[in-house]
């Protein structure tokens, strides 16, 4: 069966954007782990924030139902199911139907910049929204709610995620800016979900002005994992490298074209001298220490045990509130401009919310694969032993045995 492993993760989303909802089924967490139907409210609440989100994030509420592997608050162990009702499902009740008919209308303008064309052309459909529908970013919605878990797992870990918008259009958050696990709250409170104040302004003026004129803004927002251990991931394989397990995840999310792991695309720039973490002996700690994190908590596909860091780049939704977008109508080939959906005019600090979740399930992931066990307590044992043996002294290396005579 097809599915996103992530470690010793792996999920499956299925349904469509105006289906009758979606499903989510979450394998591989230990029993023990505490979960509730407002945790995942709350998550999916957070998803619908932000300035220049479209009419339809009010229309739409995310109905939560719980429908297997959790029992009185605790999962058991057994795989997690999760279905997210459609509350505008009597408006397509009979567009969506699975039932044997036909469309009331066939989309045959494709939109550039999504995958309508391509998926077309790739599947032999005549109608883009049996593209669309799938290709959503409403799927996201299965995501964060398969990220809640994650999160929960990863909190009784000591690990927290958290996301902030650092641009929006042209407008730039202060670059020096690290928000910490108890700022969630008032960034969430931010229009744009911006930590910088001034810069917030500056975001909800870009998105004012953009739908003035029907137009979209990009932008992107900055992943940040403070409580990461030292030794997630590895170099021992391309699969199992945790930079490249972020990049995969995070790319993934709908309208993401460029992900950035620590300072990446600067240190490009610089010479060797002055592009890496010196590393240095805190005695006072007992523990190794760097003063500076370009590498974004990660070298050769390992965790570092500093600040885990990344950005994910948005591009402009290609669904305007304008017509004015060229492309060919696929059933006569006549130039024309593509179709309108409901839109949005940014959804960036949605996008940060999607990128918690795929981060927060990959360090899920190598997390139990680091310090599996059936159980919580089994896993928090797991942890605690690992992290004490990376403080004890090691033992004195011992020679070969003296030959026997």
């Amino acid at each position: 069966m097809p599915h996103y492993r992530l470690g010793m993760l792996r999920y499956l989303t299925a349904g469509e954007s105006h289906g009758k909802g979606l499903v989510v089924v979450v394998e591989g967490l230990p029993a023990g782990l505490r979960v509730t139907e407002e945790d995942l409210q709350g998550e999916l609440a957070r998803r619908r924030l932000g300035y220049g989100r479209g009419p339809r994030m009010r229309f739409e509420q995310d109905q939560v139902t719980l429908l297997g592997g959790i029992r009185h608050g605790r999962t058991l162990g057994s795989p997690v199911a999760i279905e997210i009702a459609n509350t505008e499902w009597p408006k397509w009740e009979q567009e969506m139907s699975p039932a044997p008919g036909a469309p009331s209308k066939l989309l045959t303008a494709p939109r550039p910049g999504h995958a309508d064309l391509a998926g077309m052309q790739k599947y032999g459909f005549s109608d883009a929204r049996d593209v669309l529908e799938r290709a959503s970013a409403r799927e996201t919605a299965a995501r964060v709610a398969a990220g809640c878990l994650a999160k929960a797992l990863l909190a009784e870990l000591g690990i927290s995620v958290l996301s902030h918008v650092v641009a929006l259009g042209a407008a730039r958050a202060a670059s020096e800016l690290r928000p910490q696990p108890e700022d969630v709250s008032r960034i969430d409170e931010s229009p744009v979900r911006c930590a910088d104040p001034e810069a917030e302004a500056a975001m909800i003026a870009e998105v004012k002005a953009a739908a003035k004129v029907g137009d979209s803004l990009g932008g992107m927002a900055e992943v940040l994992a403070h409580g990461v251990p030292v030794g997630l991931g590895s170099h021992v394989h391309w699969d199992r490298k945790l930079d490249g397990l972020l990049a995969q995840a995070v790319m993934s999310i709908q309208a993401v074209k460029a992900v950035e792991i620590g300072e990446g695309f600067a240190v490009s720039g610089l010479r060797g001298s002055e592009a890496h973490d010196a590393i240095y002996w805190d005695s006072e700690g007992g523990d190794y220490a760097r003063h500076t994190d370009r590498a974004g908590g990660i070298e050769g596909g390992i965790s570092t045990g500093a600040l885990l860091w990344l950005r994910a780049a948005m591009k402009p939704l290609a669904t305007l509130n304008r017509p004015v977008l060229a492309t060919v109508d696929t059933a006569t080939k006549e130039a024309t401009v593509s179709f309108k959906e409901r839109t949005d005019v940014t959804a960036v600090p949605a996008m940060g919310v999607v990128a918690e979740t795929m981060v927060a399930l990959v360090l899920a992931g190598e997390a139990l694969r680091k310090f599996g066990g059936d159980s919580m307590a089994e896993v928090l044992r797991n942890r605690d032993g690992y992290l004490k043996a990376l403080h004890d002294p090691p033992s004195e290396a011992k020679g070969p045995a003296p030959a026997g005579g």
